[in-house]
């Protein structure tokens, strides 16, 4: 059994940073997938940011949210700066895990809340 735990969200102005982290705990061998979601208020889930075969942004956050990743420790990370109140919304982190076996799963994180005010 695999657990996403995601950290680093919270209330901050417009033009402020953040930065997000997500922690992958259990047995992995490897990622097949990596990524940020963004669930507004009364909005669909949506994706923000992956770095599956290169990074790849939602068209609103490009030049501003950076993901990376540290594999060592099985982190993710969400930069975000210049932040916009329509930034506002839960994010979570999302993973497809190759786990023992070579059994693929996906799973997501509980998820942080980003406030952004105006």
């Amino acid at each position: 059994q695999v657990q996403l735990v995601e950290s680093g969200g919270g209330l901050v102005q417009a033009g402020g940073s953040l930065r997000l982290s997500c922690v992958a705990s259990g047995t992995i061998i490897s990622f097949n997938f990596m990524g940020w979601y963004r669930q507004a208020p009364g909005k669909e889930r949506v994706l923000v940011a992956t770095m599956t075969r290169g990074h790849n942004y939602l068209d609103s956050v490009k030049g501003r949210f950076t993901i990376s990743m540290d594999s060592a420790k099985n982190m993710m990370y969400l930069q975000m700066n210049s932040l916009k109140p329509e930034d506002t919304g839960v994010y979570y982190c999302n993973a497809e895990v190759v786990e023992p076996g070579w059994r693929t799963r996906e799973y997501w994180g509980q998820g942080t809340q980003v406030t952004v005010s105006s």
